[in-house]
């Protein structure tokens, strides 16, 4: 039967008076509520009820978030994800699709003639620290640093008086060796010892936040974040450190990760296992006010894919697969042998372990890890340690005052010290790096040839891992980065950017790959922050290099990880935490959001509103413009650097006055000074910058000097932020730059853009790795808004919110989630997934009934 109209007419003050076709009571009084609410937020008098969201009505995925909130707000009606928004584009397709979830009655029913009450969701019970409690943790955090910091002030002194007596370069390398190794061994191994004598075994449970087994706690995390093995992830030394932390992991295991699983004893990683960088296995998390531990328990032979988190009480049995950009929620289990991926993980049969495996041996392992050890001791410390020595000693404000007979330097003589040192330090990174940057990987891309497989733990592995770090110093990005400049250095250092169409922000400040030299990008896409280019394919014994080929006239949006082989192409919009699909055909012209990916429109009328500010002579003008702010911008970041290191300079120099009166302790007040006037300075420029005014809301061009001005204030350094984690100071921090945030706030490594527009309440808790985000910026136009947590809020670990939201009091944001723009997040509820949508979690308490299951013969394989 042919329906005679599809249309929604409005009547009366907001009210719909809705004409369809008869599909039946139900339906028809859930599509007139639905086109109702719709309406009322694009602005309409007529909603079609065939009409598509996003082409035909001109919504956004900003409106469509507003209006899910709202009709949750609605006992009466169904609650859609935004994930069933896109599938479902239209009122009448969704109204089908959401009529078995929709309600039989109201708020309350009936059942035998008996009224039945409406579910009631129970609060969230956040376990609140008295005020004292949090005042008594914070000064004995403030303590122990002082303390760790004057024990270091004595050795070092200690160590460059006995250096200082020795005669000759070969006398100081030898002396410089025996302290350097001493100190570095000391400095590895008292993690360990503190972790047994302060904690013993960890076990599964869970314990207040602030109190005095959560300052045990602190302090162990701390020595090992601060520890050198960190850096020496990727080789056998790092999976020996682990073990002698108390991890039971099997042989040949390669983890490439930095992040450091803190609860050691509760991981068990089974033999031949392969754990990719940027993955979270901690072994605990922040939840409501407690520090919860849990057993993350590995088969052999697993894969772990890159940017991936694995909540505690999880596992993986034999053979199993986590894909990239995916994470196991708490009590979730992989069989042997299966493969999932997305967030949170579901079954798939994508095969990620794409690389056949080498012969490495026992032997070679140990080999590689006693040269890299070998390495450490001989030349890099005692380099560094020596080096600083000879530097400092030909410097007249230094080895004046070293020299007993000498009288005391004037102060002019001093400043003019400090500048010449200064000068010579940051000038001298630069250009070596500079030289660096473009000689090493062409140097290595001779010897490590691509599409073939080379053994690990070789000469090729560690000429790859050098290319790694050194081309992800993020100096370069930050400097250039969000300006015309960054594509010359990119090309610079070896990628492959074909023609380039020049928008003035093609490529944003942070991102990252395996080696530069196989990285394309095609013309016209632009790439914002936090993208990881995967071009290095790896297993337990073996890896590849591999060509990554990004397309043109694409938008890549924030924390992405575009593996080798992604099957997107021309024209897309690659969505914020968006997983890359690796199978099926190629997606053209489409949009991707969600961990699995799925489609959605690849532009919206809000996005291209200032197109007309993108072309012709309008864009060679508002360009040329914006390349000089960006000049500016570049020059003072750099002059504040410069400036930074001036003053630690110059404090260096005038504490050498004072070690002669006050003698070691010199060295740990000028350890407490520098970061006390560090986190002073760039809070200060921040705010100076700000006109000590607030961010308001923006919707506007890159081209428009508004956007200028805060990407500038992103130029501002932040990785001194990190050493306040897991401390009432970091809340300190965040209030001094800005952000309105409440009492007994709990961050544990959240990072917060535009500080001025984000709102957080008391008694929140913050995981590793959470970005609270308050703009957004697609295809040049910017958009930001505020964002509010309500008090007793918890954000997981690597957990993204996006601008525009709002989360009630004491809702909780599971691990690895993406809460979309313009969510709104009831009160105590729990929500998890990319993008996220209501998912209560089944057990939250260790034991309960979300408790993982081991996976079969792991623990066994992991002590064979």
């Amino acid at each position: 039967m042919v329906e005679q109209s599809s249309e929604v007419p409005i009547s009366g003050p907001g009210k719909p008076a809705v004409s369809l076709s008869d599909t039946g009571p139900g339906s028809m009084e859930t599509e007139k509520k639905l086109a109702a609410a719709l309406a009322e937020l694009v602005g309409t008098e007529h909603v079609p009820a065939e009409s598509h969201f996003f082409t035909d009505l001109g919504a956004n995925s900003l409106v469509m978030a507003q209006f899910c909130a709202r009709l949750r707000k609605n006992p009466d009606l169904p609650s859609p994800s935004i994930r069933d928004i896109y599938r479902h584009p239209t009122i009448r397709s969704l109204t089908a699709a959401l009529a078995p979830a929709a309600p039989a009655a109201p708020a309350t029913g009936t059942a035998n003639g008996t009224p039945v009450p409406a579910p009631v969701v129970p609060p969230v019970r956040v376990t609140r620290a008295s005020r004292l409690t949090h005042l008594m943790c914070g000064t004995s955090q403030l303590l122990i640093f002082l303390v760790y910091s004057l024990v270091s002030g004595f050795v070092t002194a200690a160590g460059y008086e006995w250096i200082a007596a020795g005669s000759g370069a070969l006398e100081i390398y030898l002396r410089s060796l025996v302290f350097g190794s001493g100190g570095f061994l000391a400095l590895c191994a008292f993690p360990v010892v503190a972790k047994w004598l302060l904690i013993g075994r960890w076990k599964p449970g869970e314990f207040p936040i602030w109190g005095l087994t959560y300052l045990r706690f602190w302090f162990v995390k701390a020595l090992l974040h601060a520890n050198p093995m960190v850096f020496l992830a990727g080789t056998p030394l790092y999976v020996l450190y682990l073990r002698a932390l108390g991890a039971r992991i099997g042989k040949g295991v390669t983890i490439l990760s930095r992040s450091v699983p803190v609860c050691t004893d509760l991981l068990t990683v089974g033999a031949g296992t392969v754990i990719r960088k940027e993955s979270f296995f901690l072994g605990y998390r922040a939840h409501a006010g407690l520090i919860q531990t849990g057993p993350v328990t590995l088969g052999r032979d697993v894969y772990i894919g890159e940017k991936t988190v694995l909540d505690i009480d999880t596992s993986m049995g034999d053979g199993a697969q986590l894909g990239h950009t995916s994470s196991l929620h708490r009590g979730q289990a992989v069989p042997d042998g299966r493969h999932w991926h997305g967030s949170p993980a579901e079954p798939t049969h994508i095969d990620y372990l794409r690389i056949a495996p080498a012969k490495v041996g026992t032997g070679r392992r140990a080999w590689f890890g006693l040269v890299t050890m070998l390495q450490m001791i001989f030349l890099y410390v005692p380099l560094a340690i020596g080096g600083v020595y000879m530097f400092f000693t030909e410097v007249p404000a230094v080895g004046k005052r070293l020299d007993p007979e000498t009288a005391a330097l004037s102060r002019s003589q001093l400043i003019t010290d400090a500048l010449a040192v200064s000068l010579a330090l940051f000038c001298g990174f630069v250009v070596l790096a500079v030289v660096a940057l473009y000689a090493v990987p062409r140097l290595v891309g001779l010897v490590v040839k691509p599409d073939r497989t080379y053994p690990l733990y070789g000469f090729r592995y560690a000429a790859h891992r050098a290319t790694a770090r050194l081309t992800n110093i993020k100096f370069f990005a930050w400097l250039f980065g969000d300006s015309s400049y960054i594509v010359h250095y990119l090309r610079a250092i070896g990628y492959d950017l074909s023609r380039i169409e020049q928008t003035g922000s093609n490529f944003g400040t942070e991102m990252g790959h395996e080696t530069p030299l196989l990285v394309s990008v095609g013309t016209g896409t632009m790439v914002a922050d936090g993208l990881s280019v995967v071009n290095a394919d790896y297993s337990s014994t073996s890896f590849r290099l591999s060509r990554v080929t990004i397309g043109p006239r694409n938008f890549l949006g924030n924390n992405i990880a575009y593996p080798a082989g992604g099957r997107t192409g021309d024209n897309c919009l690659l969505a914020t935490k968006v997983m890359i699909p690796l199978d099926g055909e190629v997606r053209e012209g489409v949009g991707l959001l969600g961990s699995p990916s799925f489609e959605i429109p690849r532009s919206v009328d809000r996005d291209s509103r200032f197109d007309h500010l993108r072309s012709g002579e309008t864009l060679r003008t508002r360009l040329a413009a914006k390349n000089r702010y960006n000049l500016r911008s570049m020059a003072l970041m750099l002059f504040v650097r410069w400036l930074h290191t001036f003053g630690l300079t110059l404090l260096a120099l005038a504490s050498i006055d004072l070690y002669g009166v006050i003698g070691d302790v010199v060295i740990a007040v000028y350890l407490a000074l520098t970061l006390a006037l560090s986190t002073a300075y760039y809070i200060l420029l921040e705010r100076c910058l700000l006109r000590f005014r607030r961010l308001r809301p923006e919707l506007c061009s890159i081209y428009d000097r508004r956007f200028w001005q805060i990407e500038r204030l992103w130029k501002v350094p932040s990785h001194w932020l990190n050493i306040f984690n897991g401390t009432p100071f970091k809340a300190l921090v965040w209030r001094l730059m800005g952000v309105r945030i409440g009492s007994r706030v709990f961050d544990d490594g959240c990072y917060v853009t535009d500080r001025t527009l984000a709102v957080i309440g008391d008694e929140c808790t913050l995981n590793a790795g959470t970005k609270i985000q308050c703009h957004s910026q697609e295809d040049g136009t910017f958009k930001s808004d505020g964002i509010t947590l309500g008090a007793g809020c918890t954000l997981g670990v690597a957990a993204h919110v996006h601008y525009g939201v709002t989360m009630g009091d004491g809702s909780v944001l599971a691990p690895d989630s993406f809460l979309m723009k313009g969510e709104e997040v009831p009160p105590n509820a729990h929500w998890g997934g990319n993008p996220a949508v209501d998912m209560p979690e089944a057990g939250s308490r260790p034991g309960g009934p979300g408790r993982a299951v081991q996976a079969t013969g792991a623990t066994a394989a992991a002590t064979s």
